[in-house]
């Protein structure tokens, strides 16, 4: 068997020397002086105004996130002890994703023109209504909880993203601020993942479950699903009070568009045309629609992989798990030092190819050691996709459509995943389905790139793409403004 431990805290010593790398601490001692960044000429009003909004937005995001970890690990076990038949399983699984699918092409719009915190307050509400269905040991209930967390997840995945972008702009923020916001959610959502593992385990192991009345049962492997229910509403609750309302455009006299509220229709229909019609948008949401995909496979495969390299051999889950997550920092810290070097479209190029390497090298891995080190390799990727598909996007997506158009890029995603799902795929198989899906869009990304910045090497270096403005908007006529 593989040395996981060894490997644990291999992983930790590289984290920690990239997060010191990237740290503000590092780059103010010891970076030469004549070296500078576009975070050097940002005032320090600016610097504290963008401290005081990532405050607020990881206080309300850290929640959410948390309220989804600590649900995941223990949804599987859950239906399991209530003795359900593995295809039934499946078929709550499928419904979730296909709830995610359906919903959220709509739910998007709704937000843009009815308030993305108000959506996000729907969202903890929702979510937590899903934490409520999970009592019941019934099918039909149980059914009802994955329709609601399919609508949360499309919400969690595109409304608090649509919100950060349009408050940096609000607050006059340039762009490395966003970059900056980004990779501090990556890096903080796996400590959050860590966090939730360990609670959770704790939680769960504390007691049985127990009949209570009826068809209803409370402790074991529901406590963890109580502790989110408990998130999401303090999630709401932070949203209520520390965030400001943002729509999805303003009106000619530069105030937010309230009175285009509940024409989530239009705006879905707005939002489609937009996609289909603007070559940008449509390679941006195939390229994280392939990504993501890739990543969902990995959570589902992961597992019956090492197992088969195992054997009859114990894995030790949670030392695997809290790895992926420290790879993920370190991924994300990593970030923080590249892109103040290299335009986001070229360092997507990079990253995409390295994740299909890290990916073939599961599907063709040759023992369990090799098999896991690709993992851990596109465990990074993960953690330095997240700040640059979020900045990128932040640039290519017109406000006034975002959160809708974030959640059509889910539909294409949802329908990889429910691939996945309704075809007996082997595990290394699935891998190298990764492998080519990455390298698709390894080729996807460098066609964006080249119409992003050109066929020469004329890009522009990060301190003058930070000059410009956050982001544009989408007028009547077609035309853009920039916010």
């Amino acid at each position: 068997m593989a040395n996981f431990s060894g490997i644990f805290f291999a992983a930790v010593g590289v984290c920690a020397v990239i997060t010191f790398l990237s740290s503000d601490f590092y780059k103010q001692k010891f970076k030469k002086a004549q070296e500078t960044n576009a975070e050097d000429e940002i005032s320090p009003e600016m610097k504290e105004r963008h401290t005081k909004l990532l405050k607020k937005y990881l206080f309300v995001y850290l929640l959410a996130v948390l309220s989804d970890w600590l649900q995941g690990p223990y949804v599987y076990a859950l239906y399991m002890e209530y003795g359900f038949e593995q295809h039934e399983i499946a078929e709550l699984f499928v419904a979730g994703f296909g709830s995610s699918m359906v919903f959220g092409s709509f739910v998007g719009g709704m937000a843009d023109s009815g308030g993305r915190k108000t959506f996000v307050i729907i969202f903890a509400a929702v979510y937590a209504a899903s934490c409520v269905t999970k009592h019941f040991k019934d099918y039909s209930i149980l059914m009802l909880g994955r329709l609601l967390g399919g609508v949360a997840t499309s919400l969690l995945f595109s409304v608090f993203e649509a919100w950060l972008i349009r408050a940096h702009a609000d607050a006059e923020l340039p762009k490395s601020c966003l970059s900056k916001s980004f990779s501090w959610a990556a890096f903080s959502n796996s400590i959050t993942a860590i966090f939730a593992g360990l609670v959770a385990n704790k939680l769960a192991n504390e007691s049985t479950m127990t009949l209570v009345s009826g068809n209803v049962y409370v402790g074991g492997f529901l406590n963890p699903f109580d502790l989110a229910l408990a998130a999401c509403g303090m999630c709401a609750a932070g949203a209520f009070m520390l965030w400001d309302e943002n729509y999805g455009e303003r009106g000619s006299n530069g105030k937010d568009g309230r009175e285009n509220k509940g024409q989530w229709y239009k705006a879905l229909q707005e939002a489609f045309g937009t996609t289909i019609n603007n070559r940008d948008v449509l390679l941006c949401g195939l390229i994280s629609s392939l990504f993501e995909g890739s990543m969902y496979i990995f959570v589902f495969c992961w597992t019956p992989l090492l197992k088969s390299f195992a054997g009859d051999a114990d894995l030790p889950f949670g030392l695997i798990f809290s790895t992926f997550m420290v790879s993920c920092m370190a991924g994300s810290s990593l970030f923080s030092i590249l892109v103040e070097q290299y335009p986001i479209e070229r360092l997507a190029v990079v990253l995409f190819a390295f994740a299909s390497v890290g990916m073939a090298i599961v599907g063709f891995g040759v023992n369990e050691s090799v098999s896991f080190i690709g993992m851990l390799f596109f465990e990074m990727c993960v953690g330095m996709y997240f700040p640059i598909m979020g900045t990128m996007k932040g640039g290519i997506v017109p406000e006034n459509k975002r959160a809708a158009i974030y959640n059509l890029y889910r539909i294409p995603l949802n329908f990889i995943v429910l691939f996945s799902l309704l075809n007996d795929l082997t595990a290394s198989f699935s891998f190298k389905l990764n492998a080519t899906m990455l390298a698709v869009a390894t080729g996807l990304q460098f066609i964006l790139t080249k119409r992003r910045l050109g066929t020469g090497n004329q890009a522009s270096s990060p301190n003058k793409e930070d000059s410009k403005p956050l982001l544009e908007e989408e007028t009547e006529d077609g035309g853009k403004h920039m916010v």
